[in-house]
């Protein structure tokens, strides 16, 4: 069992990897057992020019660290797809969001629904604008690093969001180290 991360790096800097760092070694203690902690700064070494994804491997140890050039993909609709996924850790092994992904039609990502409430996308946490607040599910699949540090901030608030809900939102936003927090501008959910 394998897991990574996935920060940004752009021209030479590595966006907020004190949050990856905490959450990279608070998998090794709860998968691996270890205690001694890793500072991603000594293992990445960032491209000086351009947006890059860097995606670290590891498991008790850092495995392999690996540079993508990154383009963001548009997102205009999202498809709920009911799943009991279990990931609480960012595992390489993604086998059941791919499989619940490849249930999204014509749909550009999917929603995933657990146990009746929103979790995540297949590649993003998510939030919801209600009543002068952003909400974002209280039991996502896996707590992004971008998701906690707009709840430390106080941007988001936790909210027990049900598959019913979605169509009384005002706005939608995905998270993650790649794209921070982005707006949809328009977003179908069917």
């Amino acid at each position: 069992m394998k897991c990574f991360e996935t920060l940004r790096v752009h021209d030479g800097k590595i966006s907020h990897i004190d949050y990856h760092n905490r959450r990279l070694n608070d998998t090794r203690k709860a998968l691996w057992g270890v205690d001694e902690p890793l500072d991603l700064r000594s293992y990445i070494t960032p491209p000086p020019h351009g947006l890059y994804r860097c995606k670290v491997i590891y498991g008790p140890r850092i495995e392999k660290v690996e540079f993508h050039p990154y383009t963001p993909r548009a997102v205009t609709s999202l498809k709920l797809i009911w799943a009991d996924i279990d990931y609480p850790y960012k595992f390489l092994d993604r086998r059941a969001i791919d499989e619940a992904f490849a249930k999204r039609g014509s749909a550009d990502d999917i929603l995933i629904v657990k146990k009746g409430l929103i979790t995540d996308t297949s590649i993003a946490n998510i939030a919801f604008f209600y009543k002068g607040s952003w909400l974002t599910p209280a039991q996502p699949l896996l707590k992004g690093t971008t998701r906690a540090r707009l709840l430390d901030q106080r941007v988001l608030k936790r909210s027990h969001i049900e598959a019913q809900d979605v169509k009384k939102f005002e706005k939608v936003a995905l998270l993650n180290a790649m794209i921070g927090f982005f707006e949809l501008k328009s977003c179908i959910i069917s």
